[in-house]
C-alpha cells in the first residue's frame, strides 16, 4: 500500500508556481514582434570605479524561421566554452551573403520574396542622407527593431514612395498617418506628426528644394573640418525636434559612408555588438584591423569612388550586420558561421 501524501505535499502538488500562473502573460504579442530587443534600448551600465558592463536586453529574440541560418541552435550547459573566433574570419563572414539574411528578421525575408529585390529596405545600399535620417528618426522610436524595419519597408515604396522632403509634405498628414497604419507599427501619430516636421525642417534649413536629399547644407553651415561631425550633429540636434542622441548615434553609424569627416565613428550600441562577436573595441581599431586584412576581405558587391570611399563603405557594412546580428538575437550563430570561413 503506498504512503499517504503529508498535507504539506498535498499543498505543494496543487499549487502551482507564480511563475507557472504568470507565464501566459509573459508571452511575446506576435504582431508588435516586442520581443526583439530595439535600437533605442540602453546597452551599457557604468559600475563604481566608472567602467562600463553591456547590459542586454530582458526580452530575447524570436525567430519564426526554420532554416538553420535563422535558427539559433540550442547549447547544452555542460558544453565546453568555445575558442574565440578569428577577427579576420568575423569580417570576412559579415561581408559574405550569408551574413545579409542572417541579420535581416524573418518577416523582411518574407517580404522580399515577395515583392523582389528591388524593394528598398533599410539593409538596401545606396541610401541618400535624407533616407538615413528618416530611418534614424524611426529607429530611435519607443518600439521593437522588426517594426522599426517594417515601417521603414512602408513607407520608402510602392504606394508612399516617402523618400525624398517634397513626396512626405505633399503627401499630406491623412496620407502620413494612413502609411504608418499600413506598417502595423507603435506610436503612429506622434510618428507621422515627426516625419512631416522632419521635411519641413530640411527644407527650410538642410537642403536647396523639396528635392534635394543630400543635407549638404548642414555640412557646409558645420565646415568640412575635423570638427564637422560634432557640428553637424549639435545643428541636426538642434533643428529637428525629437531627434536625440540614440537618433544621432544610428544616423551617424551609416552616413559616415557619405560624410568622410564622420569616419570612423562607432556608437556604444555597435560596440556592444563587437564585444559579443568578438570584434575590435573601437572604430579607429575595426578601422586599421580593415586596413589591415583589406586583401583578404572580399566584398564584390560594395562599390566605391576610389579605394578610400570604398573603405568606408565596408566599414559600415560591418557595423550594419554587427548591429543586425546582435538585435536579431544571433551572435552566437552568426561566431559559428564565421568560424566556416
Amino acid at each position: 500500500m503506498p504512503p499517504k501524501k503529508s498535507k504539506a505535499m498535498q499543498s505543494k502538488t496543487k499549487e502551482p508556481s507564480n511563475d507557472t500562473k504568470s507565464t501566459k502573460a509573459q508571452l511575446p504579442n506576435p504582431e508588435d514582434n516586442t520581443a526583439v530587443t530595439a535600437e533605442n534600448e540602453s546597452v551599457t551600465k557604468s559600475t563604481k570605479n566608472g567602467a562600463s558592463t553591456t547590459v542586454g536586453s530582458k526580452r530575447k529574440a524570436k525567430s519564426t524561421s526554420t532554416t538553420s541560418l535563422n535558427k539559433a541552435p540550442r547549447r547544452s550547459g555542460r558544453s565546453a566554452p568555445q575558442t574565440p573566433v578569428d577577427q579576420t574570419k568575423m569580417l570576412q563572414f559579415l561581408l559574405s551573403h550569408t551574413a545579409t539574411d542572417l541579420c535581416r528578421p524573418q518577416d523582411e525575408l518574407e517580404d522580399l520574396f515577395k515583392r523582389g529585390n528591388k524593394l528598398k529596405t533599410y539593409s538596401s545600399t545606396g541610401l541618400t542622407p535624407f533616407e538615413e535620417l528618416v530611418c534614424a528618426v524611426i529607429l530611435s522610436r519607443p518600439i521593437s527593431h522588426r517594426l522599426g524595419l517594417r515601417t521603414i519597408r512602408t513607407i520608402f515604396n510602392e504606394p508612399y514612395n516617402f523618400t525624398t522632403p517634397k513626396a512626405i509634405r505633399e503627401a499630406g498628414s491623412e496620407n502620413r498617418h494612413k502609411a504608418l497604419w499600413d506598417a502595423r507599427t507603435q506610436h503612429k501619430d506622434k510618428t507621422a506628426e515627426q516625419l512631416g516636421g522632419l521635411a519641413d525642417v530640411v527644407v527650410e534649413r538642410f537642403a536647396d528644394g523639396e528635392d534635394d536629399t543630400s543635407l549638404e547644407k548642414a555640412r557646409k553651415d558645420a565646415g568640412y573640418d575635423v570638427e564637422a561631425a560634432t557640428k553637424e550633429r549639435e545643428l541636426l540636434k538642434t533643428h529637428i525636434k525629437g531627434l536625440g542622441k540614440t537618433g544621432l548615434d544610428i544616423f551617424f553609424r551609416r552616413v559616415q559612408a557619405l560624410w568622410p569627416n564622420a569616419y570612423p565613428f562607432a556608437d556604444q550600441r555597435t560596440l556592444s555588438a563587437f564585444e559579443k562577436l568578438g570584434l575590435p573595441g573601437s572604430a579607429k581599431d575595426l578601422k586599421e584591423l580593415i586596413e589591415e586584412k583589406w586583401s583578404e576581405l572580399k566584398f564584390d558587391d560594395v562599390k566605391g569612388l576610389d579605394e578610400e570611399d570604398q573603405r568606408r563603405k565596408v566599414f559600415v557594412r560591418v557595423l550594419e550586420r554587427a548591429v543586425g546580428a546582435d538585435l536579431e538575437g544571433k551572435a552566437e550563430l552568426a561566431k559559428e558561421e564565421a568560424r566556416k570561413m
